[in-house]
């Protein structure tokens, strides 16, 4: 037993065969995003966690939901129980490395033939009951590290489902303040259809007053009702989109469409500058990319795995028990039984199957090497996406708001000469549409800054960094959903 305690520690210590993992390849990230140029660029100071991303838009409702995302929406709960699954399935790897114990009682009736006769001249039978009690012991020795491979590869496993986690939440969350801001945008444009549908009564009025004067046509009248009924009819319209977006936040929040109702605000005027930082921050702050990199990890210990089946596979067996009758002496040096034993399992033949194994291996890390990279070059995309869309957008939105200016000028302007009946009443009513028209392109370009700064805090992984992704089995729900 001393010399088998010795040799313990050096067995399970014993050579792991197939390529340690040495981190990512390189990837293809530059010095800097092309997009930054007059953008805020990020400090070490930006670059800490400052609670949820969301309240950078200072909005409470808003606030409310993002955080009921993590709680009750159904795909989050979903990529939740995922990495509770695999958590399990890095213990199941783990218990291969110890041996394994059991105990066989059992209880044998049997008969055999005697040497007597009876009267009949039958043969007559012995009939007898056997006990055994019977202890087992197996050890699979992980000498070449296939064991430990495997746990290696379960480990990685799991840390890539705690990225997944952690990734269905951002998408969710950035999803939710996405149809919120939409819902917003709804929310205006009501209004804006109701200012206008007051602007045009007032015009009808004036150009029913004119007509009563004698000063205007009966087809000023007709002309300015119908522009009036074709803003109320779109004042209508709005509310069909508007319950789109209100059920598709519901459900975000793992509630039914009829659940929640959420009332009418205005869409918010102040767009906040999100810090972008350095394209090599990217590749800590993106949960998608932290998976990538560790399915990378998990691929590389599946070689190890592949490879460590061309070594013998070496199992220790032992027994000890007892056997015999009657039971009261069961428990006697006279029934004691035992084993020792063990076994060296080597196939000889199998028609390629273990090169054909490690091959398969190793083309699966050449693809997430592969995907690794990719996931790096889309993400530094959605980034430079974004950077260009909320500067081009912010210089669009200067140029709307200089538009809505002037055309309400010029609805003014139009509508004073057509009292004074120094122009007809067509040039009010073309006014008035291109008045509609800018306000409506104003408040959709504010609509896309917002759902662009989303976007790019979405890129830039929200407040999530590669810190809070646990090792091994260790899971902090909190850690892995942290913003």
């Amino acid at each position: 037993m001393r010399r088998a305690a010795t040799l313990l520690p050096l067995l399970l210590a014993g050579c792991m065969v197939g390529p340690d993992y040495r981190g990512p390849a390189p990837a293809p990230v530059p010095a800097a995003y092309k997009e930054l140029a007059g953008w805020k660029p990020a400090t070490p100071a930006d670059m800490q966690p400052k609670g949820p991303w969301w309240t950078v838009f200072h909005d409470a409702l808003l606030d409310d939901l993002e955080r009921q995302v993590v709680i009750t929406n159904q795909t989050v709960k979903q990529a939740e129980a995922a990495y509770a699954q695999a958590r399990a399935l890095v213990a199941e790897a783990q218990a291969g490395l110890f041996p394994t114990l059991g105990v066989s009682p059992s209880v044998t009736r049997s008969s055999e033939s005697g040497g007597a006769f009876a009267v009949s001249g039958v043969p007559l039978n012995k009939a007898f009951t056997q006990y055994s009690v019977q202890a087992s012991a197996g050890w699979d020795i992980d000498v070449w590290g296939r064991i430990r491979r495997q746990i290696e590869a379960q480990q990685a496993a799991a840390e890539v489902s705690a990225a997944d986690l952690a990734n269905a939440a951002l998408s969710a969350q950035a999803a939710l303040a996405t149809d919120y801001f939409d819902l917003r945008f709804e929310d205006s444009l009501t209004k804006l259809l109701q200012d206008t549908v007051v602007a045009y009564r007032r015009a009808l009025e004036i150009t029913q007053n004119e007509y009563d004067a004698g000063t205007a046509s009966r087809a000023d009248v007709v002309t300015a009702d119908a522009q009036l009924k074709t803003a109320q009819a779109q004042l209508v319209g709005v509310g069909v989109q508007r319950a789109v977006f209100e059920h598709a936040i519901a459900v975000l929040t793992g509630r039914p469409p009829a659940a929640l109702s959420i009332p009418p605000a205005p869409l918010p005027r102040a767009v906040p500058v999100v810090p972008a930082g350095l394209p090599s921050t990217l590749l800590e702050r993106r949960p998608d990319i932290a998976a990538a990199e560790r399915t990378m990890a998990q691929q590389n210990a599946l070689i190890g795995v592949a490879v460590a089946a061309f070594y013998p596979d070496i199992t220790l067996s032992a027994a000890f028990g007892f056997a015999g009758a009657p039971i009261q002496n069961l428990f006697t040096v006279a029934n004691r039984v035992w084993s020792l034993g063990a076994l060296a399992n080597e196939p000889l033949l199998e028609g390629g199957l273990r090169i054909a194994t490690v091959a398969a291996a190793r083309a699966g890390y050449d693809a997430a090497v592969a995907s690794y990279r990719q996931t790096v070059l889309t993400a530094l995309q959605q980034v430079e996406d974004q950077l260009s869309s909320l500067r081009v957008l912010q210089e669009q939105a200067v140029a709307e708001d200089a538009a809505v200016a002037a055309a309400a000028r010029a609805v003014e302007v139009s509508l004073n000469a057509y009292r004074a009946g120094t122009v007809n009443y067509t040039q009010v009513i073309i006014e008035q549409t291109l008045l509609l028209a800018d306000q409506q392109a104003a408040l959709a370009v504010q609509q896309s800054r917002l759902v662009a700064a989303v976007a790019l805090i979405q890129a830039l992984g929200g407040g999530w960094q590669i810190a809070y992704l646990p090792p091994g089995v260790r899971f902090d729900p909190a850690a892995v959903l942290k913003p």
